[in-house]
């Protein structure tokens, strides 16, 4: 089949290019479509070229690419991917929304819906500092178009596949329709098991607000006997580095080698954010460290708690200081309980193999019910296992290897 793969923007890695890369692995001779590609890591690519929008030759595309957020759903509109029978779409704004016709079939990975433009809308106004005035009533007539957009949008996709159960409800909420889940890959095998751990806590992350890094400080500044260890950097490092007490070290950006040696060693890792998946807690989990997690959004998915069998870390229960260190010293005081083996285990529920069979799985399942064109189609490259499948077909390996809806 003619494959082409849309992706929303490439400009720095992150987990949705990790799931891009694993997309790729699946589909090698496929066509890569981005609204801009500054990427400067081309690993998650494989080499290969990408096709952009008009919005890469716009003036500072390169650093202000957001700012062209009102002329996304055009730029993505002008791909013409007529001449493809597959189009699979990575998208956590608008890659979903490119035009497909009846007799194509489309697959959407949604890594969530426009965030700042459904239920965090609000929020998203107060951190830019929106909430009165001309531009914030610009901003809120351009978040409602957007929604209306996007809701729309949602119609010329096939399967769309969410990276959580979170996140499913998400699409529930805004599209009204069914989500496959099909977490993001963890390359488990860039990470080995270390059991003996040093008595640091750790916590990695880019420095923007809703990583809630200022929350974890607040707390380990409170306790001034247990050490922290913070890698990353971002818009808030130097409020963050201006806070931080002397049994804090910030550390800043470090290369992927350091970042292992830390994840090895920590006695735990702190996780404070609301996110829609997380694999940092994942890849900590990988090395046998236990995972102290807020606990709502993606990480109810991937951390298992004390008191269930094979627990991996624990929760606390409101982002405040008070619930934080509440969960810290459950921790200490249950740490026995979890294993570095039974980390490991359950980061590799998450490996890029299990991603690759039940991605593959989902997509086969939809090209198959997908109707009577995609077996004529079939029949003439000489595919008849595909070609007699029914419409309601999901096949062993759809029912082995998904995870669910």
């Amino acid at each position: 089949m003619k494959v082409a793969i849309v992706h929303d923007w490439l400009v720095a890695p992150g987990g949705a290019e990790k799931v891009l890369e694993q997309i790729i692995e699946c589909f090698p001779d496929a066509d890569i479509f981005s609204l801009v590609d500054f990427l400067e890591d081309r690993k998650p690519l494989g080499g290969k070229p990408v096709t952009t929008s008009f919005i890469q030759r716009l003036p500072m595309a390169r650093t202000r690419y957001r700012a062209y957020l009102p002329l996304m759903p055009l730029a993505v509109e002008q791909f013409d991917l007529s001449g493809y029978d597959l189009i699979i779409t990575s998208s956590y704004a608008v890659a979903k929304g490119v035009l497909v016709g009846p007799d194509q079939t489309h697959v959407s990975y949604v890594h969530s819906p426009m965030r700042y433009a459904w239920d965090l809308q609000h929020q998203y106004l107060r951190e830019a500092k929106l909430l009165s005035g001309p531009k914030s009533w610009a901003a809120r007539v351009m978040l409602h178009y957007l929604r209306g957009w996007d809701a729309h949008s949602a119609n010329g996709v096939d399967s769309l596949i969410a990276n959580s159960q979170f996140v499913a409800r998400r699409v529930m909420k805004t599209y009204r329709r069914d989500a496959v889940v099909i977490p993001p890959p963890v390359d488990v095998s860039e990470f080995e098991l270390r059991s003996q751990k040093d008595e640091f806590y750790l916590t990695a992350s880019r420095m923007v607000p809703y990583k809630r890094i200022d929350l974890i400080v607040d707390a380990f500044n409170a306790t001034p006997h247990r050490r922290l260890v913070v890698i990353g950097d971002g818009p808030q490092m130097a409020s963050i580095r201006a806070k931080a007490g002397a049994n804090v070290t910030i550390l800043g950006y470090q290369p992927f080698a350091v970042l292992k040696d830390y994840l090895q060693r920590a006695r735990a890792f702190v996780f404070a954010a609301e996110e829609d998946f997380g694999i940092v807690p994942l890849e900590a989990q990988a090395c046998g460290t236990p995972v102290i997690a807020f606990g709502k959004g993606g990480a109810l998915e991937t951390v298992v708690p004390v008191g269930d069998p094979h627990p991996t870390g624990v929760f606390f229960a409101n982002q405040t200081v008070a619930s934080l260190l509440a969960a810290i010293e459950r921790f200490e005081r249950l740490r026995a309980a979890i294993t570095p083996a039974a980390c490991r285990a359950n980061a590799e529920r998450f490996s890029a193999a299990v991603f690759r069979r039940a991605f593959m799985a989902e997509v086969t399942r939809t090209i198959s019910a997908a109707g009577p064109r995609e077996r004529v189609v079939a029949v003439e490259r000489g595919e008849p296992e595909l070609a007699n499948q029914s419409r309601g077909w999901r096949g062993d390996a759809a029912r082995n290897g998904s995870w669910g809806h």
